[in-house]
């Protein structure tokens, strides 16, 4: 009998592990996570199980049974230490050495750190620390103006905090959308009363708060530190597989070694639609990524060419994101901007390479569709809909 093992018991490995069954496969599957947690989706840590608007039990991905009646052997509190891919076996955080004929590397990331006392928001346990320090109020900075820091900031007013956000480049985030659509974030966040002190580093954590590199300092009864993620590229790494900002896959997450697959935060993918290779770190990376590797590991015909997909809620925004922003040269709007309904198309070369719908619904799928014709649009045409 055939052993699939995976390796990160987070939502891309519970969703792979799903499609296993969903296909046929009648062997064994092992799936090992390093929290003591069943698997569950990560956007509700920092959004509505945060705000207190959703239930515990709402973040997991099954149901307590579903593994065992599944016949999928569930190893909580166990971490895959090392990889041989000679022999083909993972060596368990409790000595023990599990044999495969086919492996999933799911290993998702971890926050990036900064030196000095402060939180960090990355597991279900985080998440409830955070939302218990909030309830009591007082002074929060967030270092980082990105998807994460936005978000626990909106959560954190919503519970009565004073917030500073501290972010070193001039709009939030900057780097993913432009200072376009930055500056309409960082306008909200203003506007519920939240101090955005913009292209200005962090030189210390404190005790107390925070020194700017200015020398300036901010007191603050928390801090919190969004700053991005590392993939847990480690396993790889030591293995000997290609590795670079992820575990290098084909467009079959098939990784360097013909057994072994990734999938998820950690894997850096060859993306067909966009010619090059792609790491994604956001829930429908690993909602979709999950069930395409495991249906490669089943010998399928499989090209994952996903458009890149997330979404976000932050005080009066409701938004979803699609593409990639990379190269973009126009940013195009269609709607009321001040009004908070509308929809940005990012251009590259007269092609709409990624497009954000706030506050406006059921149109990813048209926006998503544009982006892969890759025709060349008319500006004027887009803005005012007749496209």
């Amino acid at each position: 009998m055939a052993t699939f093992v995976i390796v990160g018991a987070g939502l891309a490995g519970a969703k792979a592990a799903q499609t296993l069954r969903e296909e046929g496969f009648d062997g064994e599957i092992v799936l090992i996570g390093a929290e003591t947690e069943r698997p569950y989706e990560r956007p509700p840590l920092s959004k509505g199980y945060l705000q207190g608007k959703s239930e515990r039990e709402k973040i997991f991905v099954h149901a307590t049974g579903w593994y065992a009646d599944h016949d999928i052997d569930l190893r909580l509190g166990l971490r895959a230490t090392r990889l041989d891919l000679g022999s083909h076996t993972v060596r368990l955080s409790d000595g023990s050495r599990q044999p495969y004929q086919k492996l999933l590397i799911a290993t998702g990331s971890s926050p990036r750190r900064l030196p000095g006392p402060a939180r960090y928001l990355r597991t279900v346990q985080d998440s409830e620390a955070l939302k218990e320090r909030f309830a009591r109020g007082g002074r929060v900075l967030v270092v980082g103006a990105g998807w994460i820091g936005l978000e626990t900031t909106a959560a954190a007013r919503g519970a009565g905090c004073e917030v500073t956000i501290v972010e070193p480049e001039p709009t939030p985030l900057h780097r993913v959308l432009g200072p376009e659509l930055g500056e309409v974030f960082a306008n909200v966040h203003r506007r519920n009363g939240v101090d955005l002190r913009l292209g200005t580093p962090v030189a210390e954590i404190t005790q107390t708060g925070v020194r700017l590199s200015s020398g300036e300092r901010l007191e603050a009864d928390l801090v919190l530190v969004g700053i991005g993620a590392t993939p847990d590229t480690g396993l790889a790494v030591d293995a000997g597989l290609d590795v670079s900002d992820g575990i290098l896959t084909d467009a079959a997450l098939r990784t360097s070694d013909p057994d072994v697959y990734a999938a998820g935060d950690v894997a850096e993918s060859f993306n067909p639609l966009y010619g090059r290779r792609l790491r994604v770190e956001h829930w429908a990376n690993a909602l979709n990524g999950g069930p395409a590797a495991a249906r490669s590991m089943l010998g399928q015909d499989v090209v994952y060419d996903r458009v890149p997909y997330f979404f976000s809620d932050q005080f009066e925004i409701g938004m979803e994101f699609s593409g990639d922003v990379q190269g973009y040269d126009e940013v195009v709007f269609r709607g009321d901007v001040d009004a908070l309904e509308f929809i940005a198309y990012w251009l590259r070369d007269g092609r709409v390479v990624a497009g954000m719908n706030v506050n406006v619904w059921d149109v990813v799928g048209d926006i998503q569709d544009l982006i892969r014709s890759g025709v060349k649009v008319d500006s004027q045409e887009l803005s005012s809909g007749h496209r």
